[in-house]
């Protein structure tokens, strides 16, 4: 026996916040709290009643953000299997792909889903035995015992997340308990948890398992606060009632919280991480003025979530705000428990640190995926010289910080030349009528492709498509102005993300 060593797991969080904290307010979720003694208490009950119901095979769980899915990143594994968090958007068809493909022995379910449920096993040759939220679920609570097995192999399987699937089937990324144990070390340190931190829950706890922010807030001992569905007033109630003072999310919901009814200037700082897209200046700059410190982070399914921040620098707090924006919407570096990012050419080799030069970003560390579940060919193809692809595209600059320039799938190739969508979404979104813009390549007889601008406008205001135009053209070079404006609200993913692949999908529908 190794007297100094012990498996890396983060459900090790919540034993020593119980223990240290045990007293204190652990989780808020309506009109209901639980200390984290509580929490502690009824992990391990969740974890001896779903032990021998699973039989070493999968837990499944679909909830919204309430303390279920808290409790289910602690309880299932607790239970020695592999937590299943599935996104509370997917139609039935995808659940039970899901359920199917992971083998999963239980699904965990809140009522609001019992129809899609049902839809959803009805066609399955081993379909899980169905655990609703309520009644039953307090039942197995209370006639469990409480246990909590911890894995004698770090690396072994933690939880499994699907991709979104938006070319072909979703990918099951498998998670191991030593990097979700590094990565939510990460997460705390970077965004400055503490016992006094008090967390709201506007990020989906079934992406990433809440980019490992579940174990992060325990292992600070902050308080989380659960919000079921993010609606920007009951945000701001939030924050001002409960004295929030972290959150994450991608630059929409972001937008909803900055541009609210409800949103007035804050009295303290409110710490914010968001990803999923590059943060626009103008969105960075409204944030800004609420009081609300917002850091850019970068990474994916397969990374654990964010893999990168925008590390600021002291010595940046003298620029101005315009370049404070521009910095602030970078990828930045590998987060503290990463390696450092690299940014390939076609060779596998690094490109240069020019800022202008561009090249595929390849990441490495603790917090990069096990592979995917039951496709050992997709494993090999993600990591083939061991740095996992992204397929992002982005620049290098001198200061060591990368800059995403767009998806492989999403520079428009106009006339041989490559134009960034990205770059001109920025600029679009700079305009004082619009809130958010997307920016796809529509096909052309003469240059090939063109891009295409989707545009939400904020309530109130208005833009017609050649003033849109023109302020591209007046910031950037001509061919890069949209070639079309197309005004409405956007596509979105349940965690916020603009689906470009519908919006590509639509610009085809309309030529054809």
């Amino acid at each position: 026996m190794e007297l100094s060593f012990e498996p890396l797991t983060p459900v090790s969080f919540l034993d020593r916040a119980a223990a240290a904290h045990g007293d204190r307010v652990a989780v808020v979720d309506g009109d209901r709290r639980f200390s984290y003694g509580q929490l502690h208490e009824r992990c391990r009950r969740l974890a001896g009643a779903l032990a021998p119901l699973a039989a070493g095979r999968p837990v499944a769980v679909l909830a919204p953000n309430t303390h279920v899915l808290l409790e289910a990143h602690f309880g299932v594994p607790w239970a020695g299997v592999p937590l299943v968090a599935i996104n509370t958007r997917l139609a039935a068809a995808e659940i039970a792909y899901i359920l199917e493909h992971s083998r999963a022995s239980v699904l965990v379910h809140d009522p609001v889903f019992d129809v899609v449920v049902a839809e959803a096993v009805a066609g399955l040759a081993d379909p899980p035995l169905l655990v609703p939220v309520g009644e039953r679920y307090e039942e197995l609570l209370a006639v469990a015992t409480p246990q909590a097995v911890t894995p004698a192999d770090e690396r072994a399987l933690l939880s499994v997340n699907y991709t979104s699937g938006t070319t072909g089937r979703p990918k099951g990324v498998m998670y191991h308990h030593r990097g979700a144990y590094l990565q939510a070390l990460a997460m705390a340190a970077h965004t400055g948890l503490s016992p006094s931190a008090v967390h709201l829950w506007t990020l989906p706890m079934f992406h990433c398992n809440g980019w490992c922010f579940p174990w992060a807030v325990t292992a600070a001992a902050g308080t989380h606060v659960c919000l079921p569905k993010v609606e920007p007033e009951e945000v701001w109630r939030l924050i001002r009632e409960e004295g929030v003072t972290h959150l994450e999310g991608a630059p929409t919901v972001l937008s909803m919280i900055a541009y609210a009814a409800a949103a007035a200037p804050l009295e303290r700082t409110v710490r914010v991480a968001t990803g999923g897209a590059p943060p626009t200046p103008a969105i960075l700059r409204r944030m800004g003025e609420l009081g609300f410190d917002v850091t850019h982070l970068y990474g994916l399914t397969e990374t654990f979530g964010p893999a990168m921040i925008c590390d600021w620098r002291p010595e940046w707090n003298g620029l101005d705000a315009a370049d404070q924006a521009r910095l602030k919407a970078r990828q930045g570096v590998g987060n503290m428990i990463a390696c450092r990012a690299r940014v390939v050419g076609p060779d596998g080799g690094d490109v240069p640190a020019d800022g202008a030069t561009i090249g595929e970003i390849a990441l490495r560390g603790n917090n990069v995926m096990l592979g995917y579940l039951h496709d050992p060919e997709a494993t090999a193809a993600a990591a083939p010289d061991g740095w996992f692809r992204t397929g992002d595209l982005g620049v290098l600059h001198p200061d060591g910080y990368v800059e995403l320039r767009d998806r492989s799938k999403d520079v428009i190739i106009s006339g041989g030349e490559n134009i960034a969508s990205v770059e001109v979404e920025q600029v679009l979104a700079d305009h004082p009528a619009v809130l958010e813009a997307a920016v796809v390549a529509a096909p052309d007889d003469r240059w090939g492709e063109v891009p295409v601008a989707y545009v939400t406008l904020h309530e109130g205001a208005s833009a017609t498509a050649d003033e849109l135009q023109e302020h591209v053209r007046g910031r950037l070079a001509r061919f890069k102005a949209p070639k079309a404006v197309v005004f409405g609200p956007l596509p979105k993913t349940s965690t916020g993300k603009i689906q470009k692949y519908v919006l590509r999908q639509r610009t085809a529908g309309s030529r054809g």
